[in-house]
């Protein structure tokens, strides 16, 4: 029996479009779960004139989810048996239409929701009653709460009184392809790259770190806005502009630096990941749950907002080479020994998927027993 899956992502991730003409499939690798067993359908958008993409943008910021771009794709949605979501803001809104419709399904039943969050839990104490009383409505109608991080994981307990579930985020190695360096000898100075947009990057600490010093040339990939207070000369600031730029930032790098705050959601880890894969040493703050992903074998952990230890990671990789490389050689190991790709996380979908129909059709059937519908067979009407 074939399981019609919908992948709900956000506007702009559409297979249809993203990276057109490259054959990747599916941004995060969805697509490696499609099987005899499993038929998946994606999200699509909907060309919008700048006015409506100014009003789907304004409803997503009031609501928290884009309503707008769920609705657009309803019908598949409540086609479907499973919905697979990659944030809450999609599946937030997902909850909202399966909740307006009630049963009122074509099918008969209900689609099952897997409500995958990144952010959410992070941001839930900063939200207000109001929102707080309307997000745990719509909580109430998933089926399945996922994360990236055992920290998200355990405060959606604390928060909601639910369990979820950890799925390990994956990398694309045909992006990335793992190949750890024979040597590793730095420039002088060291170069540093840094590279991301998540709101949890410690842009501050680096800069207090390594600006205005001359043994450290540094490159930092964001769109977010760097104070002019924190402007340095050694420092490089430009967007993070595409696939290409950045395997050139990577080629060009000594080492990679992931600063983070404390968050719960291992944000920095696709960049850690892409570093391991190409053979960089990197240094990132201990925090969010990274070491779920590599051991302090395989990254130099520093404490987060201490920018001493920051400085002193670095100049300790910069004079022990030898250090640096089985670093590097370790970080491969345990990407490819922990499998953390894409298809692994596929896999993993596919697995929780399976349990989740496995005890929703137990407790269908139970229900049945207990109504006393299990007797309405024709042979045991005695026909």
């Amino acid at each position: 029996m074939t399981t019609k899956v919908h992948v709900h992502l956000f506007y702009g991730a559409d297979p249809r479009f993203y990276r057109k003409g490259e054959n990747i499939g599916c941004l995060y690798g969805y697509h490696h779960a499609e099987s005899d067993e499993f038929k998946l359908t994606y999200s699509q958008d909907a060309k919008e004139t700048k006015p409506v993409r100014l009003v789907r943008r304004a409803l997503k910021a009031m609501l928290g989810f884009d309503l707008l771009h769920t609705l657009r794709n309803r019908d598949e949605i409540l086609r479907s048996d499973v919905i697979w979501t990659h944030t809450e803001y999609e599946w937030l809104s997902v909850a909202l239409l399966l909740l307006m419709r009630g049963r009122r399904i074509k099918h008969g039943r209900p689609p099952l929701l897997l409500a995958q969050s990144v952010w959410l839990l992070d941001k839930w104490p900063d939200y207000g009653l109001i929102r707080r009383w309307f997000y745990r409505k719509l909580i109430r109608r998933a089926d399945l709460l996922a994360t990236h991080a055992r920290e998200n994981a355990l405060l959606c307990r604390e928060y909601f009184g639910r369990d979820a579930t950890q799925l390990f985020y994956g990398l694309n190695t045909r992006d990335f392809p793992v190949q750890p360096p024979k040597e590793w000898q730095p420039h002088t100075p060291l170069r540093i790259a840094a590279i991301g947009n998540d709101r949890d990057r410690d842009w501050e600490t680096l800069i207090k770190a390594v600006g205005n010093d001359p043994r450290f040339a540094v490159r930092l990939a964001t769109r977010r806005r760097i104070p002019r207070s924190l402007r340095s000369p050694n420092v490089h600031v430009t967007p993070a502009a595409g696939l290409n730029k950045q395997r050139e930032l990577y080629d060009w790098a000594d080492v990679v630096v992931v600063p983070l705050r404390p968050n719960s959601h291992v944000s920095g880890i696709t960049v850690m990941l892409e570093a391991g894969a190409v053979g960089k040493p990197i240094v990132a703050s201990n925090v969010g749950g990274l070491q779920d992903y590599f051991s302090e074998r395989a990254v130099a952990y520093v404490p987060p907002f201490d920018a001493d230890a920051l400085r002193d990671a670095l100049l300790g990789l910069a004079s022990k080479p030898e250090e640096a490389l089985r670093q590097v050689w370790e970080a491969a190991h345990e990407l490819v020994s922990r499998d953390h790709t894409t298809e692994h996380y596929a896999r993993q979908h596919v697995r929780v998927t399976c349990d989740l129909l496995r005890r929703h059709a137990q407790t269908v059937c139970q229900g049945s027993h207990q109504n006393g519908e299990a007797d309405t067979s024709p042979n045991r009407q005695g026909e």
